[in-house]
């Protein structure tokens, strides 16, 4: 597979995940999470889908396209172990996270989701549901939407 096609692949799971999850969270309150913002179009897919929600952002630099600059009291700055702790006492809890932290060397990415995934668990309500490009651990496995391929992207409830 060519990495053009992968990376569609890879945008149209992401895409098909977050609408699949967005409706499974309908009935649990909660903010959402966009843990790395990078460009924004994740962002910008959530705030269309989810308009009627807080939507936090975690991100080491802000870099995204303008069009796509989350609100300076929700976009919260640094690395993500102390910025998920400082959402903790911000947000009354995350309903919906997407987690989409890494710097495409699979090893290393898989180790810090693993190490952040106890942060994440504590902003985390009953319920909700994480959509992840990398595996995370502590939380419950579910299978998504039929037209993501197994282990294109994983979803996990809270």
């Amino acid at each position: 597979m060519s990495r053009l096609d992968s990376m569609l692949r890879r945008l149209s799971a992401q895409r098909d995940g977050l609408n699949w999850a967005a409706d499974q969270v309908a009935g649990v309150a909660g903010d959402v999470l966009d843990l790395g913002l990078g460009n924004g179009r994740t962002y910008d897919h959530i705030r269309e889908i989810l308009p009627h929600r807080r939507i936090w952002v975690i991100d080491r630099v802000l870099q995204c396209h303008p069009s796509c600059e989350p609100p300076e009291e929700d976009f919260l700055m640094g690395e993500a172990a102390p910025m998920l702790a400082e959402l903790g006492r911000r947000s009354d809890g995350i309903a919906l996270a997407h987690y989409d932290l890494g710097r495409g060397i699979k090893d290393e990415d898989v180790a810090e989701a693993a190490k952040l995934s106890e942060d994440l668990a504590q902003v985390m309500v009953p319920g909700g549901m994480i959509v992840s490009g990398q595996p995370l651990v502590g939380f419950e496995q579910v299978t998504g939407p039929d037209s993501i391929a197994p282990d294109r992207y994983l979803f996990y409830r809270t």
